[in-house]
């Protein structure tokens, strides 16, 4: 399985969701889509998780 970090190549802010579309063999889209969804409807705190995501991925 491939390692969890940062898309540098394909990032659109930070990388944090083209690192994790990259690790689950996804399109990155479908995670920005799922991130900015979550974070419309308040769906627990999603922009906490993407900056401490973005804090523990290298």
């Amino acid at each position: 399985m491939a390692r969890l970090v940062l898309d540098k190549a394909n990032k659109k802010i930070l990388g944090v969701c083209a690192g994790l579309a990259n690790w689950s063999g996804i399109d990155p889209m479908i995670v920005r889509l799922i991130f900015a969804v979550a974070t419309l409807i308040g769906f627990g705190s999603p922009i906490l998780i993407y900056i401490l995501l973005a804090m523990i991925l290298d």
